[in-house]
């Protein structure tokens, strides 16, 4: 495996010595000439405030995402707080905002504003197909589950609280754990067996309600007025844009008081709770450009290299504490996450696999054909659902002639004459009767995840062997 920080660390040693060597050129003397000879070297504040800024952007990750992540997930209902935005389709081609969505639920998402209240999440009796909803914080920590595991399938009202709330709430309704931050997002996902299934499932959608605790009780609710969704800056006009996203959504979302040291640090060069980066002199911003752009980098760098995943026979595990990855202090492993997929289940709700490599370690490309083969009884063992999805390299499902994005248990594929399973991964269709187990693949490099919900324990513990993806010509 590559290290992932393999760039940012000759530019570190570099910047040391380059600032040693401009303090002896400076004690020595301050002549036009040694200025002359200075500005020959590369500046040493635009390599401090570089050097500092990649492993500041990998800390600060969550506040230059979620801003924009929060904005484009709640566009459809006009930017409000504390209201759903039921998707009514699997997702298809026509997402483009990365996350790596499933195409095996109808996604019911919204972001709840808990700053001055409790908001109530709603949900009724569901007996017959499986459903979650994910609750998770503004750092990508999952801290609270309603669904067919974690609460059951009779309705229920479920509080969701901030950080600092104490109070009474209404008979009936059961307080869930605390979200660390003040603003939070839920993604349900109601599981749809087929498109003939779509309208009951949108039934069940349609009585996911959240209600501020102090409109409870009412017939029609408001959103709060202090919730404000804005746009995040906009890195195609702006070299700095995501430090002032940063700055900006570190005011509403202030970094917890453990990390004060380092944001002491990220004081010095303009980073922090409100600070003006467009302030800092010009080297300083033209480091700080540098850094996001290579920070960026690192993170996808690491989500394809696997970082701290177990790779199996080219797929991998993800991290045993993926879904939870703030209490670790591994900011890099907090920011691949968010990046590959916006938020991520626990691995006892579900564990996705991901793969970008054949069985021999070679980029997965469309150029070639590819079968994944399970034996007999040797598909994933689950309690709900597994599919195996493709993605292009932005985290978009990949468009295709037959409009399939995702293959599984329920997608009626056809066994082998011997009982076992294959799976046809290549662009074109493998013949009309091999078509039924075709996942399409685009024309360049992609990668694939195998979601298994409610997964047996042999995948909770990372013991069960995924099959290699074997490549059989180009």
């Amino acid at each position: 495996m590559r290290n992932p920080f393999s760039r940012a660390l000759p530019q570190t040693f570099a910047a040391l010595i380059i600032t040693l060597g401009l303090a002896g050129a400076v004690a020595g003397s301050d002549s036009p000439q040694a200025r002359a000879e200075d500005s020959q070297h590369a500046d040493w504040r635009e390599q401090n405030a570089y050097t500092l800024g990649v492993q500041a952007y990998l800390y600060a990750f969550p506040w230059a995402y979620m801003p924009n992540a929060r904005w484009l997930r709640t566009e459809a209902i006009g930017w409000q707080a504390d209201r759903f935005d039921h998707i009514r389709h699997l997702e298809d081609a026509a997402h483009l905002s990365g996350g790596a969505p499933n195409n095996d639920t109808l996604y019911s998402r919204a972001w709840v504003y808990l700053k001055d209240e409790p908001v109530i999440l709603t949900v009724p009796a569901i007996a017959d197909r499986y459903y979650t909803m994910e609750i998770v914080d503004f750092m990508g920590d999952n801290f609270a589950y309603v669904g067919t595991r974690a609460t059951g399938t009779e309705a229920g009202n479920y509080a969701i609280v901030g950080p600092d709330w104490k109070g009474v709430l209404p008979e009936g309704v059961r307080q869930l754990p605390p979200s660390s931050t003040p603003w939070a997002t839920i993604l349900g996902r109601t599981y749809v067996k087929d498109a003939s299934d779509l309208d009951a499932a949108h039934k069940i959608q349609d009585q996911y309600k959240l209600t501020p605790l102090s409109q409870w009780g009412k017939t029609q609710t408001t959103p709060p007025r202090d919730a404000e969704i804005w746009q995040a800056f906009d890195p195609k006009s702006d070299p700095v844009a995501d430090w002032k996203t940063i700055n900006h959504a570190m005011v509403e979302v202030p970094p917890p008081a453990r990390d004060s040291d380092l944001l002491q640090q990220l004081a010095r060069i303009g980073i922090g709770p409100g600070l003006d980066v467009d302030a800092q002199d010009a080297s300083t911003k033209r480091g700080l450009a540098r850094a996001a752009v290579e920070g960026k980098k690192i993170i996808a760098e690491a989500f394809t290299d696997g970082y701290l995943q177990k790779a199996v026979n080219g797929w991998n595990y993800p991290p045993p504490a993926t879904g939870r990855p703030s209490p670790t202090r591994d900011w890099l492993f907090r920011a691949v996450q968010m990046l590959a997929g916006f938020v991520a289940n626990d691995p006892v709700e579900a564990t996705y696999f991901n793969v970008s490599v054949d069985g021999d370690g070679k980029p997965l490309s469309g150029k070639n054909r590819y079968v994944i083969h399970f034996d007999k009884g040797g598909e994933p063992k689950v309690k709900a659902f597994w599919s195996v999805t493709m993605y292009n390299l932005k985290y978009n499902l990949v468009a295709n002639p037959i409009n399939r994005y995702s293959v599984g248990d329920r997608s009626g594929m056809k066994p082998d004459a011997d009982g076992g399973l294959t799976i046809y991964v290549q662009k074109d269709s493998p013949g009309a009767d091999k078509e039924a187990n075709w996942l399409p693949a685009p024309e360049d490099q992609f990668f694939m995840i195998m979601r298994t919900y409610l997964p047996a324990e042999d995948i909770v513990s990372q013991t069960w062997l995924p099959p290699k993806i074997s490549a059989v010509g180009e």
